[in-house]
């Protein structure tokens, strides 16, 4: 579901988002167009724009767990925490996190990767978000999924601050819910 579907239609503040995301063709390899949020965490009205309309979505959901998908997601996974009083949790790529970890791999539309989590750091029926700038395949939040509801936690639903229709279409998260906030700018 898109922001504008769901009573943001004619916020400015999407706008401002979608306007704030550059473009970098051809990167990280030819035929992909990036869409680098640096100018948009770099613009600190629009950055807090972003984090609100994220922390109005999930305020009141009892939401215990934001999980943030290495390492953009975790920019905006952090404040969400911060801002609706719940724990941090980072995904994080091999080899990244000390300790005892859980992994998952994924395939992504450029190749393949894999994400680890901390062992206890989610809880069994606990509540989460997975937060990410970017869903492209869907791969990397089912990823995500698999990892949190293989410790027990509930998956609420999935959000990111850019995302492409079809992977709504497509199915690709089993049904769970996705939240963008906007389009990819081409």
């Amino acid at each position: 579901m898109f922001a504008a579907e769901n009573g943001l239609k004619g916020d400015p503040r999407l706008k401002a988002i979608s306007d704030a995301i550059t473009v970098v063709p051809n990167f990280p390899k030819p035929g992909i167009m990036f869409q680098d949020i640096t100018t948009l965490v770099s613009n600190h009205k629009v950055f807090k724009h972003t984090v609100d309309i994220f922390v109005e979505r999930y305020r009141d959901m009892g939401i215990s767990v934001v999980a943030g998908v290495e390492a953009r997601g975790f920019i905006f996974a952090s404040p969400i925490a911060l801002a609706i009083g719940a724990k941090f949790v980072p995904l994080r790529k091999p080899g990244k996190l000390p300790g005892q970890v859980i992994s998952e791999a994924y395939d992504l539309e450029y190749g393949s990767d894999c994400l680890a989590m901390h062992v206890g750091a989610v809880e069994q029926g606990e509540r989460a978000i997975i937060i990410d700038d970017l869903v492209a395949t869907g791969g990397t939040l089912s990823a995500s999924m698999r990892l949190l509801e293989r410790v027990g936690a509930e998956v609420v639903e999935c959000a990111c601050v850019i995302g492409v229709p079809e992977v709504k279409e497509r199915g690709l998260l089993d049904g769970k819910p996705l939240y963008v906030l906007v389009e990819p700018r081409q």
